[in-house]
This record gives structure tokens, C-alpha cells and sequence, in this order.
């Protein structure tokens, strides 16, 4: 089912409404997202190009011979991929949404390069930052609570 999103960069200059379904998120685990975004996978969902509107026009980064991205040259979000040519269908960073809580992944793409140490980790402990004294000090110092 589509529904209407936003989302945007982090510092908040560049914002954009995308139709999307919720629903066809994935992960692509290749190794030139890996870099582009820093992660060791990149959780993105493929609305059609003419159901994004950017409110700002973004910045964009020639990542290869045959694609580009979209970021924010202010404050370093990636906030995309998309081919250079004949493309009918953007990538968006599923991380960049305002509640990308609604998203789920149905595939992983780019297989070859998943790095299995980090496909299933949910064996592992979990903390939450309020349980870091060093992150709570440094917010309350700067007068502020945590985020999320």
C-alpha cells in the first residue's frame, strides 16, 4: 500500500515528500553504498522518480559512471541513489524518513558482498543511551535532553 512520506537531512535544509510503500524496503549490502554511507548495509525503499518531491533540491555526488546521490553538502546525510540516465524509479535511505518506523525489509540485494558478521546480530546485548552516563552529560551540559 502507498502512503505519503517525508523525511530529509539531518540538519534539516533539505526535506522531500515521497510516495512509498512501506512494505518494499531492502537492503543492499554492496560495497559502494557500504562507502557511501558508512554503514555496513543501507536500508533504502525505490519509489517511482515522479512521486518525489524535494521541497530543497539536494546535492548530488556522480558516485560512479552510471549513478549519482543525493545528500546534503551542509551536513553529510546520504540521502539516496539514483542512475544517471533512464531512470524511472530513486532510491531513498530509509533513515533519512521522519518515522521510518512503518518500513520493512523484503529482500537483500548485492548478496556477494553481505558481510555475515553483521547479518544477524540480535544475539548480541543491547544498551539504550540512557544507560551511557558520558552521552547523558554531554546533552545536559549542552542544556539539552537526548534524542532518540
Amino acid at each position: 500500500m502507498t502512503v505519503r512520506m517525508t523525511g530529509g537531512c539531518q540538519c534539516g535544509r533539505i526535506r522531500y515528500t515521497a510516495e512509498v510503500d512501506p512494505e518494499t524496503a531492502y537492503l543492499c549490502h554492496c560495497k559502494m553504498c557500504r562507502r557511501a554511507t558508512g554503514g555496513v548495509s543501507t536500508a533504502f525503499v525505490n519509489p517511482l522518480r515522479d512521486k518525489v518531491v524535494w521541497h530543497t533540491e539536494p546535492d548530488w555526488y556522480q558516485s560512479s559512471p552510471i549513478a549519482r546521490r543525493p545528500f546534503c553538502s551542509q551536513c553529510g546525510t546520504p540521502l539516496g541513489f539514483e542512475f544517471s540516465e533512464g531512470a524511472t524509479n530513486i532510491d531513498l535511505t530509509v533513515g533519512s524518513f521522519d518515522d521510518p518506523t512503518p518500513f520493512r525489509p523484503e529482500h537483500n540485494y548485492a548478496t556477494e558482498s553481505m558481510l555475515p558478521a553483521w547479518a544477524d546480530v540480535t544475539h548480541l546485548p543491547g544498551y539504550t543511551s540512557a544507560e551511557n552516563p558520558n552521552v547523558i552529560e554531554r546533552w545536559k551540559a549542552a542544556g539539552m535532553a537526548p534524542p532518540e
